[in-house]
């Protein structure tokens, strides 16, 4: 299992001929040294782990591979597999199984895209969706959110704004530059005046699913994690109130907070 970190920072701008010089390295690099290094990773690998660890090892590297093949060929993949509005290819994180799993989810596949997809299910049963990577940098067109999942007795804490008709869930944005603990903490503080207990702070599940309301073509990842906290409630002053949710109000939330709100209720969650 490869693990990433949970946060990222934006690159930094670069000239243009920095960019053409940096790839020319790369590439001779690779090209005088990339031979040695695979042959001596192979070689290691067989010695400390044997069969096992070589097995390892190719998959670290083929994965590398497909990564790389996600950015060379994402103008391609974005008119050949993607229908418009979709997750775009060539995010230098992720591989083409995963970007294809998640235009899958978001049944933003073209018919060329449906059957790559159907052929690597023939392969390997559920391919592109078991591909999908949350741990990874966002993509431009990712509105990247923090979800405070809390459930009590069977109900939903639940938020509703003076400015919104429509209940939401707590959290907010992502800040790049913070880790998801420390961004919760301050977005809980803000909103319930409550301090998340930090060791009990647990990942729950990642939600994908098109943003078309906030922006053509973006997509809204909503991370959600649960906690126990510390204090009494005392919503912001732009919160009017604070409500519990059962399983047969979920109309009452957000589109985005109905598609958590209905994986709690097939996880029996909600009452």
């Amino acid at each position: 299992m490869i693990l990433k970190k949970l946060i990222h920072r934006p690159d930094r701008k670069v000239h243009p001929l920095i960019g053409l010089l940096l790839f020319s390295i790369s590439v001779i690099l690779m090209v005088i040294t990339g031979p040695f290094g695979f042959l001596y990773g192979i070689f290691h690998s067989l010695f400390h782990k044997g069969i096992k660890g070589l097995g390892e090892y190719l998959l670290q590297v083929a994965i590398s591979i497909d990564q790389l093949g996600n950015v060379l060929m994402q103008h391609l993949l974005n008119v050949l597999w993607m229908r418009r509005g979709g997750y775009p290819f060539g995010n230098r994180d992720e591989t083409i199984s995963s970007a294809l799993g998640r235009n899958k989810e978001l049944s933003r596949l073209t018919v060329f895209g449906r059957a790559i997809d159907r052929l690597l299910d023939l392969i390997d049963p559920n391919h592109s969706l078991n591909s999908i990577d949350y741990y990874i940098e966002p993509s431009p067109g990712t509105v990247d959110r923090l979800v405070w999942i809390h459930i009590r007795q069977g109900k939903l804490l639940t938020l509703k704004f003076k400015e919104h008709e429509e209940l939401d869930l707590p959290g907010g944005r992502r800040i790049p530059s913070r880790s998801d603990a420390a961004n919760l903490k301050n977005l809980l503080e803000l909103e319930l005046g409550v301090e998340p207990v930090m060791n009990s702070l647990t990942y729950f599940h990642t939600f994908e699913d098109s943003a078309e309301k906030v922006s053509s073509g973006t997509t809204l990842r909503q991370t959600c994690y649960t906690a126990d906290y510390k204090g009494d409630i005392q919503p912001h002053p732009s919160v009017q109130s604070v409500i519990w949710l059962g399983k047969e109000e979920l109309e009452k939330l957000s589109v985005s907070g109905r598609v958590i709100g209905h994986f709690l209720v097939s996880q029996g969650l909600l009452t």
